[in-house]
């Protein structure tokens, strides 16, 4: 966490968004410090060397791998911002030519493939067929492809592993699958279709519901850098803040605080528990535990 002019130099690794982009325009000089961009592509392949090595200072993390971190007492502080949020259902896709699947009911005893069932995509749509079609997780055979990135997590047993060398789109157009979630780079493919018919619609029926749209990925630092230097945390997070407020030309709506992102924590985590992801229930004191005040009167005042 040292560089050559004897500035504390913090390793991130941050996908780039719009929201992204004037923070890493900026890089390497933040006046006090510097940061030291990791560029990974996609972004998820850095959670797992994060939760399992913590390889770097500041991480973009999937809300639900941070979740099974908490659980399993990693060394990680959740910073209250969201990098990566939307809508999930246009992610559940099955074949144009299947007729047996005309709604999201349909799924109840089919084989659905996912990156991994961790996946957090994969966890606000199962808790949304639990909820509004009353399709259970078990009710699924679920199909993946990858671990968790925590690695002391183990799938349910209604969960099967793809064989090595298959592929989630080619496995659903050959009818080895019945449907797949594919996360944020849905196929471009006419033999493919959604298996919500409008999944804008049905975004906008969550959204009505419970009050925000999805978290998908947020932020986490070192337990051990904030303990030594939260000075650091505090001044990139409002570094981070001001380039998502730029990005989006206010902070109305901006997904920052704890407040306004606790509704989306509780209900990912009462998810995430009802699908066997967490051992145990996880209280906002715990999830939030190890969060510099300095952090917090950043975030409420973005917030106000």
């Amino acid at each position: 966490m040292t560089n050559s002019d004897e500035r504390p130099s913090l390793k991130v690794a941050l996908a780039t968004y719009l929201g992204t982009k004037a923070l890493k325009a900026r890089a390497p000089d933040f006046g006090a410090f510097t940061i030291d961009f990791v560029e990974i592509a996609p972004i998820s392949r850095a959670f797992a060397p994060m939760v399992r090595e913590l390889r770097f200072d500041i991480c973009e993390m999937a809300l639900v791998t941070y979740l099974q971190a908490r659980d399993h007492h990693k060394e990680l502080v959740l910073l209250p911002v969201a990098v990566a949020q939307r809508f999930q259902e246009g992610s559940l896709l099955c074949r144009t030519d299947d007729a047996t699947i005309k709604s999201p009911a349909d799924l109840a005893g089919k084989r659905v493939g996912v990156r991994a069932y961790s996946q957090t995509t994969g966890v606000w749509l199962r808790g949304i067929l639990n909820d509004d079609f009353g399709v259970a997780p078990d009710n699924i055979r679920w199909v993946t492809f990858e671990n968790a990135h925590v690695a002391e997590y183990s799938d349910p047993p209604f969960v099967s592993r793809a064989a090595e060398g298959q592929e989630l789109v080619a496995m659903l157009k050959a009818g080895e699958l019945d449907a797949i979630i594919a996360g944020n780079d849905r196929p471009d493919d006419r033999a493919l279709c959604g298996v919500f018919a409008d999944p804008d619609a049905a975004g906008e029926r969550f959204r009505a519901k419970h009050g925000f749209v999805p978290v998908n990925h947020m932020v986490v630092a070192r337990r051990s850098l904030i303990d030594r230097r939260p000075d650091l945390v505090a001044g990139f997070f409002e570094a981070l803040v001001r380039s998502l407020v730029a990005a989006k030309g206010s902070r109305s709506g901006l997904p920052l605080g704890r407040a306004a992102l606790q509704p989306a924590i509780d209900l990912a985590a009462r998810y995430a528990g009802e699908q066997r992801l967490l051992r145990r229930a996880l209280s906002p004191r715990e999830i939030w535990e190890g969060l510099p005040r300095s952090v917090i009167a950043i975030a409420e005042e973005g917030a106000a």
